[in-house]
């Protein structure tokens, strides 16, 4: 399990799991940390994807279903011990409806929350009509990044970081820009979504993520563009909310 999941504190006695999954490109460490910053009643499960960090000389994941193979054959004994939430940011939270979908639909195991923060559904229409961003060139693609934001100017600078670091970014773009799925006809999940973003960050269609539950709904902007979430004063207000709501469904679940 150590290969796909970062648990930098393991909490056997944890009463719930945050299974968090990265944005495009991105390693385990960011939400790894989470589990030392969380109390002590929840126990944060960092996925790794394929061709990263200790994994470099695995081929990239290709399409979603290859991704939710591998996590759900690791997690799967994990999931059915005890209550879990979900969180996921940008093509993490792709990643995390496609989850919890199959997860409902093959397993019928569902999230105690679930929190998604940066992208609009997968199956709205502005999401269907974004750019693809996987086939620019790496002069095109390095401009758009600069534009975000949220990547060091000394990585952007580098040629040799570079060529380590961009091959997973577009691989894992193209796995979200080729993922499809229909606007749920009926909600799918009982359990609280909430969902958080960038003010500063392109508009995305956060009031589609609604139908995929029939359970709470929140939308919550905070400052900053694409990777607001690194902000330390952000992190701390995503942090406090995802305490104060995993606790309340502790006392739910109990």
């Amino acid at each position: 399990m150590d290969k796909v999941i970062n648990c930098f504190s393991k909490r056997p006695d944890a009463v719930v799991r945050l299974i968090c999954f990265p944005w495009a490109g991105g390693g385990s460490t960011h939400y790894a940390r989470w589990g030392q910053l969380l109390n002590s009643s929840v126990e944060v499960y960092s996925v790794r994807l394929r061709g990263r960090e200790g994994r470099t000389k695995e081929p990239f994941f290709q399409h979603m279903q290859e991704i939710l193979d591998e996590v759900i054959d690791v997690l799967l004994p994990e999931l059915k011990e005890k209550p879990f939430a979900l969180f996921g940011h940008s093509f993490g939270a792709i990643t995390t409806y496609a989850f919890a979908e199959y997860m409902k639909k093959v397993h019928n195991l569902e999230p105690v929350h679930v929190f998604l923060s940066g992208t609009s559904a997968p199956y709205s229409e502005t999401r269907l009509q974004a750019p693809r961003r996987s086939q620019l060139s790496d002069e095109e693609f390095l401009q758009w990044m600069t534009s975000i934001g949220g990547t060091p100017p000394e990585i952007l600078a580098n040629n040799e970081v570079l060529k380590l670091f961009l091959p997973a970014l577009k691989a894992d773009l193209s796995v979200v820009e080729n993922y499809r799925c229909s606007r749920p006809t009926h909600s799918f999940l009982s359990c609280p979504v909430s969902c958080f973003d960038g003010k500063e960050d392109v508009p995305h269609d956060l009031q589609a993520w609604k139908c995929m539950t029939t359970g709470d709904f929140t939308v919550q902007m905070l400052c900053g563009s694409h990777f607001y979430l690194k902000d330390a004063a952000n992190e701390k207000v995503i942090l406090d909310y995802i305490t104060k709501h995993l606790e309340t469904s502790e006392m739910d679940y109990l």
